[in-house]
């Protein structure tokens, strides 16, 4: 290993304020940590990387990031830094209640102020389940040293009776088709054992790997990060160049805010249309941007992604799953598409040092049928459709590529149900009022409702509807849906319910006109008894009684800008209070 020393890097290193000198708080630094068996040349003036670790047997996307991290350990040790692992909470969506979403941004808090208490000099972003990506880029944005993300990779297809089924996605489709009877429960039972067959996040293009999908977009991951199987040796590859890299970002100075610039978020926007990505991505990048201080909006990803035809053939708007994007040759082969149509911005600057075209501008398409040519797109019009009316004032958001296009322009009866209990207590009974004309209304599920806004938008159909072979109906809710998930569903209504938004006295009976081509939602109702509702309308969702959900509650912002934290929004930077010792 090569002797380095504060002289040989452009700049006075971060860590050497903890480190690097012989005064008593220096030794006090140095002597503790070498408690653990590091050589004192260790302390020479190499950079100090953190690898922050969202491993967690809790969390089962990200159970195998302990092998990754041992191999991003190995390229910072190459590239003469010093790595020094540490956990963050790690909020797995899987498995976590209420929901994941309301722990993403207690999550980026742990990661800002972690990365900036502690003597780091760069950060290595191990990331995987669906919040924790966005969650750690946050963090990272906030205080802006170099970082670069290691996605854990998506696990390998699913194989049941000679079909291939998609974690998430089958579920959805094989509850559904439980209720209908075209599935007995112990086949439902024996899929099971063959959805999940590998470590690794979502083989779908849910929101997990979407997100990787984002990061790439973005210019934060090393270009091919998304799509690499979990278990592939190539993801190992990554995760060791990718320590590697991080040294050279730290003597380069490149930061997170010189690559999540407006022309790499407008990047990801257009690549989230072209992959068919989830719903999620909308809140997670306008949050990531609020702590970049880009000002970024639901109208940006209506205009930027609504021309955007989806070429990915995946699942739950296709038909394959993520071993066959990778095969295929992954996101990058996206991304030069969208170049060559004039769609992407050439220069955007990504952690490699290079821009987004020269890393992408060689790559083959090994699949047309995975990765189709825009002429044989899935749809030619993808992206994220953002409707408003007098029922979504603030927006609300749709996914048109997984939707029945038939119902894009429809007009139906509301049936409400006033919280996900209601909607739980009413469903399944063969009296309730319902047709497949109708339109299912759900309140009380936003940011502030649930608390979290879980993923509940994607309500399942009436068994009475699914026996008559009926497999889509529109849904409109103020919650959010899995990224594996699909329908004519619209999410994220804002205002919520919870804080007095018109959705919150939408009745049963009342009228609702949806027409997705001019990105309209109305309630038909006069402006007069509107405004009567809503001057009679009276909260149900009361505080919680403290603790993080109080805090949650208290200081979460709408879906329409994130929902981060009103306090978090915004860059502070690297600088700490003084030493106390």
């Amino acid at each position: 290993m090569s002797k380095f020393t504060p002289a040989e890097w452009p700049r006075k290193l971060r860590s050497t304020e903890w480190f690097g000198g012989t005064s008593r708080d220096h030794i006090y630094h140095r002597s503790w940590m070498k408690n653990q068996g590091f050589p004192a040349d260790l302390f020479d003036g190499r950079p100090v990387i953190g690898i922050c670790n969202t491993w967690s047997q809790l969390t089962p996307c990200n159970a195998h990031l302990r092998d990754l991290a041992e191999r991003v350990k190995n390229g910072i040790y190459e590239a003469g830094g010093l790595p020094l692992e540490f956990p963050v909470f790690s909020p797995g969506e899987s498995t976590l209640r209420p929901t994941a979403m309301m722990y993403r941004n207690m999550t980026s808090m742990d990661v800002e102020e972690a990365i900036r208490a502690n003597p780091l000099d760069g950060v290595v972003l191990l990331v995987g389940c669906d919040k924790t990506t966005p969650a750690l880029l946050m963090g990272a944005a906030s205080v802006d040293l170099p970082a670069i993300a290691v996605s854990g990779g998506p696990m390998l297809n699913g194989h049941w009776r000679n079909q291939q089924i998609g974690s998430g996605t089958a579920l959805w489709q094989m509850s559904e088709m439980v209720k209908s009877g075209e599935l007995t429960q112990d086949d439902f039972l024996e899929a099971e054992q063959a959805m999940s067959r590998s470590p690794g996040s979502c083989n779908t293009m849910g929101t997990a790997s979407t997100m990787a999908s984002m990061t790439e977009a973005l210019g934060m991951a090393l270009s091919g990060n998304a799509a690499i199987p979990a278990v592939d040796s190539r993801r190992r590859v990554m995760a060791q160049l990718s320590g590697r890299r991080i040294v050279d970002m730290v003597k380069d100075d490149l930061k997170p805010s010189d690559i999540m610039t407006r022309e790499a978020f407008e990047n990801a926007i257009r690549t989230n249309g072209a992959i068919g990505g989830s719903t999620n991505a909308v809140i997670h990048l306008l949050a990531i941007a609020g702590r970049v201080g880009i000002d970024l909006s639901l109208d940006d990803w209506d205009e930027l992604g609504k021309d955007i035809p989806t070429i990915v053939n995946l699942m739950p708007s296709g038909k394959y799953l993520m071993e066959e994007f990778f095969y295929a040759g992954g996101l990058p082969v996206v991304i030069k598409m969208l170049g060559e149509g004039g769609l992407l911005h050439k220069a955007s600057l990504t952690v490699s040092g290079q821009t987004i075209w020269s890393e992408v501008k060689d790559v083959k398409n090994w699949n047309d049928d995975v990765i189709r040519s825009v002429e044989n797109a899935l749809t030619p019009q993808g992206g994220i459709a953002v409707l408003r009316g007098n029922l979504a004032p603030k927006g609300a958001v749709l996914k048109p590529s997984a939707a029945t296009p038939s119902l894009l322009k429809h007009r139906g009866r509301a049936v409400v149900f006033e919280d996900i209990d209601d909607y739980k207590a009413k469903i399944n009974d063969e009296e309730l009022d319902i047709d497949e004309t109708c339109i299912m209304v759900l309140k009380n599920c936003g940011p502030k409702g649930y608390p979290g806004m879980a993923e509940v938008g994607n309500m399942g159909l009436p068994p009475k509807i699914l026996r008559r072979g009926i497999k889509d109906m529109v849904r409109i809710s103020d919650a959010r849906m899995s990224g594996t998930a699909y329908g004519t569903v619209i999410l994220h209504t804002s205002p919520e319910a919870a804080i007095g938004g018109p959705l919150a006295i939408v009745q049963d009976g009342d009228m609702i006109d949806l027409d997705v081509p001019n990105r309209s939602l109305h309630l038909d109702i006069s402006d007069e008894e509107m405004k009567a509702r809503l001057d009679a309308w009276a909260p149900s969702v009361e505080m919680p009684n403290g603790g993080f959900a109080q805090l949650f509650h208290t200081h979460v912002e709408g879906a329409d800008t994130g929902a981060d934290f009103d306090f978090l929004i915004g860059c502070r930077g690297s600088a700490v209070g003084k030493d106390s010792h």
